[in-house]
Protein backbone atom coordinates (compact mmCIF):
# COMPACT_ATOMS: atom_id res chain seq x y z
CA UNK A 1 0.00 0.00 0.00
CA UNK A 2 1.35 3.45 -0.96
CA UNK A 3 1.03 6.10 1.74
CA UNK A 4 0.82 9.73 0.57
CA UNK A 5 0.97 12.52 3.12
CA UNK A 6 -1.21 15.61 3.03
CA UNK A 7 0.12 19.14 3.33
CA UNK A 8 -1.59 19.39 6.70
CA UNK A 9 0.53 16.56 8.09
CA UNK A 10 3.72 18.49 7.34
CA UNK A 11 2.70 21.82 8.88
CA UNK A 12 3.70 23.10 12.31
CA UNK A 13 0.91 23.28 14.91
CA UNK A 14 -0.82 26.65 15.28
CA UNK A 15 -0.23 26.70 19.04
CA UNK A 16 2.78 25.52 21.06
CA UNK A 17 2.64 21.95 22.29
CA UNK A 18 3.47 20.76 25.76
CA UNK A 19 6.70 18.78 26.14
CA UNK A 20 4.79 15.50 26.03
CA UNK A 21 2.77 16.51 22.98
CA UNK A 22 5.89 17.77 21.22
CA UNK A 23 7.77 14.54 21.87
CA UNK A 24 4.90 12.48 20.51
CA UNK A 25 4.65 14.52 17.29
CA UNK A 26 8.27 15.44 16.49
CA UNK A 27 8.14 13.22 13.38
CA UNK A 28 4.42 13.39 12.71
CA UNK A 29 3.59 11.85 9.34
CA UNK A 30 7.23 11.29 8.34
CA UNK A 31 8.85 8.23 6.79
CA UNK A 32 12.14 7.15 8.38
CA UNK A 33 14.76 4.54 7.47
CA UNK A 34 16.93 3.21 10.32
CA UNK A 35 19.73 0.84 9.34
CA UNK A 36 20.89 -1.69 11.88
CA UNK A 37 17.30 -1.54 13.09
CA UNK A 38 17.08 -5.12 14.29
CA UNK A 39 18.92 -4.39 17.57
CA UNK A 40 20.84 -1.83 19.59
CA UNK A 41 20.95 1.80 18.53
CA UNK A 42 19.13 1.17 15.23
CA UNK A 43 16.23 -0.56 16.95
CA UNK A 44 15.95 2.19 19.56
CA UNK A 45 15.92 4.84 16.82
CA UNK A 46 13.15 2.99 14.98
CA UNK A 47 10.98 2.61 18.08
CA UNK A 48 11.49 6.22 19.18
CA UNK A 49 10.61 7.38 15.66
CA UNK A 50 7.31 5.51 15.89
CA UNK A 51 6.63 7.03 19.32
CA UNK A 52 7.40 10.45 17.85
CA UNK A 53 4.61 10.08 15.32
CA UNK A 54 6.35 8.71 12.23
CA UNK A 55 3.86 7.32 9.72
CA UNK A 56 6.25 4.61 8.59
CA UNK A 57 9.60 3.21 9.69
CA UNK A 58 11.82 0.93 7.60
CA UNK A 59 14.43 -1.19 9.34
CA UNK A 60 16.98 -3.51 7.82
CA UNK A 61 19.44 -6.15 8.92
CA UNK A 62 20.57 -9.73 8.49
CA UNK A 63 18.64 -11.27 11.41
CA UNK A 64 15.18 -11.88 10.01
CA UNK A 65 13.58 -13.03 13.26
CA UNK A 66 14.65 -9.85 15.03
CA UNK A 67 13.67 -7.68 12.06
CA UNK A 68 10.18 -9.12 11.90
CA UNK A 69 9.81 -8.65 15.67
CA UNK A 70 10.87 -4.99 15.47
CA UNK A 71 8.43 -4.37 12.59
CA UNK A 72 5.66 -5.85 14.73
CA UNK A 73 6.57 -3.51 17.61
CA UNK A 74 6.46 -0.56 15.23
CA UNK A 75 2.98 -1.55 14.06
CA UNK A 76 1.83 -1.78 17.67
CA UNK A 77 3.10 1.76 18.24
CA UNK A 78 1.00 3.04 15.34
CA UNK A 79 3.64 3.31 12.62
CA UNK A 80 3.71 1.16 9.49
CA UNK A 81 6.73 -1.02 10.24
CA UNK A 82 8.68 -2.57 7.37
CA UNK A 83 11.60 -4.98 7.69
CA UNK A 84 13.93 -5.38 4.72
CA UNK A 85 16.44 -8.27 4.92
CA UNK A 86 19.79 -6.79 3.93
CA UNK A 87 23.53 -7.35 4.16
CA UNK A 88 24.95 -3.83 3.93
CA UNK A 89 28.28 -5.10 2.64
CA UNK A 90 26.39 -5.83 -0.61
CA UNK A 91 25.75 -2.88 -2.93
CA UNK A 92 22.41 -4.11 -4.27
CA UNK A 93 21.10 -4.77 -0.76
CA UNK A 94 21.83 -1.17 0.25
CA UNK A 95 19.94 0.17 -2.76
CA UNK A 96 17.06 -2.26 -2.20
CA UNK A 97 16.41 -0.95 1.32
CA UNK A 98 15.62 2.50 -0.08
CA UNK A 99 13.79 1.13 -3.12
CA UNK A 100 11.43 -0.88 -0.90
CA UNK A 101 10.78 2.20 1.24
CA UNK A 102 9.94 4.16 -1.91
CA UNK A 103 7.70 1.39 -3.24
CA UNK A 104 5.76 1.21 0.02
CA UNK A 105 5.53 4.89 1.00
CA UNK A 106 6.48 6.94 -2.05
CA UNK A 107 8.84 9.13 -0.05
CA UNK A 108 11.54 9.24 2.62
CA UNK A 109 11.97 12.08 5.10
CA UNK A 110 14.82 10.85 7.22
CA UNK A 111 17.67 8.34 7.25
CA UNK A 112 19.70 7.17 10.24
CA UNK A 113 22.83 5.24 9.30
CA UNK A 114 23.20 3.31 12.54
CA UNK A 115 24.47 -0.03 11.23
CA UNK A 116 28.18 -0.68 11.72
CA UNK A 117 30.70 -3.44 12.10
CA UNK A 118 32.60 -2.85 15.35
CA UNK A 119 34.96 -5.83 15.36
CA UNK A 120 38.52 -5.23 16.47
CA UNK A 121 41.89 -5.39 14.76
CA UNK A 122 45.35 -3.84 15.19
CA UNK A 123 47.57 -2.57 12.39
CA UNK A 124 49.37 -5.90 11.98
CA UNK A 125 46.53 -8.37 12.53
CA UNK A 126 43.93 -6.60 10.38
CA UNK A 127 43.63 -8.45 7.09
CA UNK A 128 42.95 -6.76 3.76
CA UNK A 129 39.68 -8.69 3.57
CA UNK A 130 38.56 -7.42 7.00
CA UNK A 131 39.61 -3.84 6.17
CA UNK A 132 37.59 -3.92 2.96
CA UNK A 133 34.57 -5.49 4.65
CA UNK A 134 34.52 -2.94 7.46
CA UNK A 135 34.81 -0.05 5.01
CA UNK A 136 32.00 -1.55 2.91
CA UNK A 137 29.62 -1.70 5.89
CA UNK A 138 30.70 1.42 7.77
CA UNK A 139 31.40 3.84 4.91
CA UNK A 140 30.20 2.59 1.53
CA UNK A 141 26.76 1.56 2.83
CA UNK A 142 25.99 5.02 4.31
CA UNK A 143 27.20 6.55 1.02
CA UNK A 144 24.84 4.37 -1.03
CA UNK A 145 21.88 4.76 1.31
CA UNK A 146 22.32 8.53 1.51
CA UNK A 147 22.62 8.83 -2.26
CA UNK A 148 19.46 6.80 -2.89
CA UNK A 149 17.49 8.68 -0.23
CA UNK A 150 18.55 12.08 -1.55
CA UNK A 151 17.31 11.13 -5.03
CA UNK A 152 13.85 10.59 -3.54
CA UNK A 153 14.00 13.74 -1.41
CA UNK A 154 14.85 15.76 -4.52
CA UNK A 155 12.08 14.13 -6.53
CA UNK A 156 9.48 14.81 -3.83
CA UNK A 157 10.98 18.21 -2.88
CA UNK A 158 11.46 17.10 0.72
CA UNK A 159 13.62 19.06 3.16
CA UNK A 160 14.93 15.86 4.71
CA UNK A 161 17.46 14.93 7.35
CA UNK A 162 20.26 12.37 7.47
CA UNK A 163 21.98 11.31 10.69
CA UNK A 164 25.19 9.30 10.63
CA UNK A 165 26.24 7.40 13.73
CA UNK A 166 29.94 8.08 14.14
CA UNK A 167 32.39 7.41 16.96
CA UNK A 168 34.89 9.30 19.07
CA UNK A 169 37.30 6.68 17.70
CA UNK A 170 37.44 8.93 14.61
CA UNK A 171 39.78 11.24 16.59
CA UNK A 172 42.28 8.40 16.99
CA UNK A 173 40.86 5.25 18.61
CA UNK A 174 42.56 2.46 20.51
CA UNK A 175 45.26 0.36 18.87
CA UNK A 176 42.77 -2.51 18.52
CA UNK A 177 40.44 -0.27 16.50
CA UNK A 178 42.72 0.39 13.53
CA UNK A 179 40.31 -0.09 10.63
CA UNK A 180 37.20 0.81 12.65
CA UNK A 181 38.68 4.19 13.60
CA UNK A 182 39.60 4.80 9.97
CA UNK A 183 36.03 4.05 8.84
CA UNK A 184 34.58 6.50 11.33
CA UNK A 185 37.08 9.17 10.32
CA UNK A 186 36.02 8.69 6.71
CA UNK A 187 32.31 8.82 7.60
CA UNK A 188 32.88 11.98 9.64
CA UNK A 189 34.37 13.78 6.63
CA UNK A 190 31.66 12.36 4.36
CA UNK A 191 29.02 13.78 6.72
CA UNK A 192 30.37 17.30 6.45
CA UNK A 193 30.96 17.03 2.70
CA UNK A 194 27.40 16.10 1.82
CA UNK A 195 25.96 18.51 4.40
CA UNK A 196 27.70 21.26 2.46
CA UNK A 197 26.59 19.98 -0.95
CA UNK A 198 22.94 19.55 0.08
CA UNK A 199 22.41 22.68 2.16
CA UNK A 200 20.84 24.72 -0.66
CA UNK A 201 18.21 21.99 -1.03
CA UNK A 202 17.49 22.20 2.70
CA UNK A 203 18.53 18.61 3.24
CA UNK A 204 20.37 18.53 6.55
CA UNK A 205 23.14 16.07 7.44
CA UNK A 206 24.63 15.63 10.91
CA UNK A 207 26.65 13.06 12.78
CA UNK A 208 26.91 11.79 16.35
CA UNK A 209 30.35 10.81 17.69
CA UNK A 210 29.44 8.15 20.20
CA UNK A 211 31.52 7.33 23.21
CA UNK A 212 31.47 3.85 24.73
CA UNK A 213 27.90 2.56 24.32
CA UNK A 214 26.16 -0.41 25.92
CA UNK A 215 24.60 -2.38 23.06
CA UNK A 216 24.03 -6.06 22.24
CA UNK A 217 26.77 -5.78 19.63
CA UNK A 218 29.25 -4.46 22.20
CA UNK A 219 28.41 -7.40 24.47
CA UNK A 220 29.32 -9.81 21.65
CA UNK A 221 32.60 -8.02 20.93
CA UNK A 222 33.56 -7.95 24.60
CA UNK A 223 32.98 -11.68 24.86
CA UNK A 224 35.06 -12.31 21.73
CA UNK A 225 38.02 -10.39 23.11
CA UNK A 226 37.91 -12.26 26.42
CA UNK A 227 36.59 -9.53 28.71
CA UNK A 228 35.32 -10.70 32.14
CA UNK A 229 31.60 -11.44 32.51
CA UNK A 230 31.18 -8.27 34.58
CA UNK A 231 32.94 -6.01 32.05
CA UNK A 232 29.91 -3.69 31.91
CA UNK A 233 29.75 -3.21 35.68
CA UNK A 234 33.49 -2.50 35.77
CA UNK A 235 33.28 -0.04 32.88
CA UNK A 236 30.33 1.80 34.39
CA UNK A 237 32.00 2.03 37.80
CA UNK A 238 34.90 3.89 36.14
CA UNK A 239 32.65 6.21 34.11
CA UNK A 240 32.18 9.84 35.25
CA UNK A 241 28.38 9.53 35.16
CA UNK A 242 28.31 6.00 36.56
CA UNK A 243 27.12 4.34 33.37
CA UNK A 244 27.85 3.90 29.69
CA UNK A 245 25.75 5.50 26.98
CA UNK A 246 22.58 3.54 26.25
CA UNK A 247 20.80 3.01 22.94
CA UNK A 248 17.87 5.14 24.12
CA UNK A 249 20.21 8.07 24.81
CA UNK A 250 21.38 7.98 21.22
CA UNK A 251 17.89 7.49 19.79
CA UNK A 252 16.54 10.60 21.51
CA UNK A 253 19.27 12.75 19.98
CA UNK A 254 18.63 11.17 16.58
CA UNK A 255 14.93 12.04 16.77
CA UNK A 256 15.82 15.64 17.58
CA UNK A 257 18.18 15.82 14.59
CA UNK A 258 15.58 14.25 12.30
CA UNK A 259 12.88 16.68 13.39
CA UNK A 260 12.23 20.33 12.59
CA UNK A 261 13.07 21.08 16.22
CA UNK A 262 16.76 21.01 15.30
CA UNK A 263 16.09 23.92 12.95
CA UNK A 264 18.85 24.65 10.43
CA UNK A 265 21.50 22.57 12.21
CA UNK A 266 23.61 20.85 9.56
CA UNK A 267 27.21 19.75 9.05
CA UNK A 268 27.71 19.17 12.78
CA UNK A 269 29.39 16.10 14.23
CA UNK A 270 28.27 16.11 17.85
CA UNK A 271 30.45 14.48 20.51
CA UNK A 272 28.18 12.36 22.69
CA UNK A 273 30.58 11.13 25.30
CA UNK A 274 31.01 11.73 28.99
CA UNK A 275 34.68 12.48 28.40
CA UNK A 276 35.74 15.69 26.70
CA UNK A 277 37.76 15.12 23.55
CA UNK A 278 41.09 16.95 23.43
CA UNK A 279 41.77 17.05 27.17
CA UNK A 280 45.51 16.81 27.84
CA UNK A 281 46.87 15.03 29.70
CA UNK A 282 44.06 12.43 29.50
CA UNK A 283 42.03 12.22 32.67
CA UNK A 284 42.88 9.17 34.83
CA UNK A 285 40.29 6.52 35.53
CA UNK A 286 38.69 6.91 38.98
CA UNK A 287 40.25 4.75 41.66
Amino acid sequence: MLIRLTKHQLEYPATPRTLTESTMTQLEGKIIIATGGTQGVGESVALHAAKAGAAGVVVCGRQEDKGVAVAAKLNELGAAGVYVPADLSIVDDCKRVVAECDARFGRVDGLVNAAADTNRGTLTDTTVEFWDYQFAVNVRAPFLLSSECVKIMRREKIAGSIVNILSVAAYCGMDILCSYSATKGALSTFTKNIANSLRNERIRVNGINLGWTDTPGEEVVQRKQGSPPDWLAQAEAKSPFGRLLKSDDVAKLCIYLLSEESGILTGSNIDYSQRVMGVFPPEPDPA
